[in-house]
């Protein structure tokens, strides 16, 4: 046989090779969860390797198939032409540099581009072989399993959003990173953590009178919610909306607390975790409760409390302004 035709058989089959190394690498790399999420926005490559990860096992013995025929008949040929010995060890060397080391070193890092691209080809071999590589695939099912979405723990998902942060090439800034984070130790965090202590609550008494004074102070101090407690904190009778008195005239008249709109409110554990906060005001459709430990009140927590936690730093609004201001002023 010419020289220069074996030499050019060997290439076309060492190329064959590389291709099927390389798929062979690239689509084991490919983890399936990723691969759906990029195909459910749209991603065109993932989209067209997607059928064929899903059936991995099928699909890669059909390239394994041709890859191991292609490498015997690189031998075969080379032998043919030259020396056994020669042969044998150009095979071997042109086999792992160019069929396998570097195609390989190329796909892990296109391994989705190199899949989609190459699908026809994958599909066309595949069946090509079809009684072969259905057997195959059952038998590899049966051993080993079919391929699994793998799923991270709460904290390698934390360790994945620091890794953005970390990254130029991220589309999150610092602010969504923190939300994130924050977010994920939700369920790792209790009430009793966030709640302001019963011992700094502006509240009233059950047996409060109110007027025009009482209004003053109420204005004065500025919370937008007054809880009614009782002096045994034992029972909160609900909440004052200061919105709700503005049009009361106290001028004239002098109410009990019971007399004036209160707004039933609902209690939440201390020992209760935030993820479960979350809901309960979700349900509630409240935006304060009391906080109960051993069937006393030991606190409030409001939705501002658990953004402040999400968001990692405090909101503060007119009021708590104003409330700054005034003790700089009384100072």
């Amino acid at each position: 046989m010419n020289v220069a035709i074996v030499i050019l058989s060997a290439g076309i089959l060492i190329l064959v090779s590389a291709i099927c190394s390389g798929l062979n690498v690239g689509l084991m790399s490919l983890e399936i969860g990723d691969l759906r999420r990029k195909a459910k926005l749209g991603d065109k490559h993932a989209i067209r390797a997607l059928p064929i990860r899903n059936h991995v096992h099928f699909y890669l013995s059909g390239i394994l198939l041709t890859n191991t025929a292609v490498a015997a008949s690189t031998s075969i040929v080379l032998t043919n032409e030259f020396n056994g010995i020669i042969a044998g060890i150009s095979s071997t060397l042109l086999l792992v540099v160019f069929g396998e080391i570097t195609p390989q070193a190329i796909a892990v890092k296109n391994a989705v581009r190199a899949v989609s691209f190459f699908a026809p080809a994958i599909i066309f071999i595949t069946y090509a072989t079809y009684p072969i590589t259905r057997v195959l695939e059952v038998l590899l099912d049966k051993l080993i399993g079919k391929s699994k979405q793998t799923l991270h723990t709460r904290h390698e998902l934390g360790l994945l959003i620091d890794d953005h942060l970390k990254d130029s090439r991220s589309e999150l800034d610092e602010d969504e990173v923190e939300i994130v984070r924050n977010a994920l130790k939700l369920s790792e965090k209790r009430v009793s953590e966030i709640m302001t202590h019963i011992k700094d609550v502006y509240h009233l008494d059950t047996g409060t009178l109110v007027d025009s004074g009482k209004i003053n102070e109420l204005i004065k101090e500025n919370y937008s919610r007054i809880p009614i407690i009782d002096h045994d904190k034992r029972v909160c009778k609900g909440y004052l909306m200061l919105r709700d008195l503005v049009h009361v005239d106290f001028d004239e008249h002098t109410y009990s607390v019971e007399q004036l709109r209160v707004h039933i409110t609902h209690t939440v554990g201390s020992k209760t975790a935030l993820d479960t906060l979350f809901r309960k005001f979700i349900e509630y459709k409240k935006h304060l409760l009391v906080v109960e430990k051993d069937e006393r009140i030991v606190g409030i927590v409001t939705l501002e409390d658990l953004v402040e936690e999400i968001i990692g730093h405090e909101v503060e609004d007119e009021s708590d302004v104003d409330r700054i201001t005034d003790a700089k002023i009384t100072e």
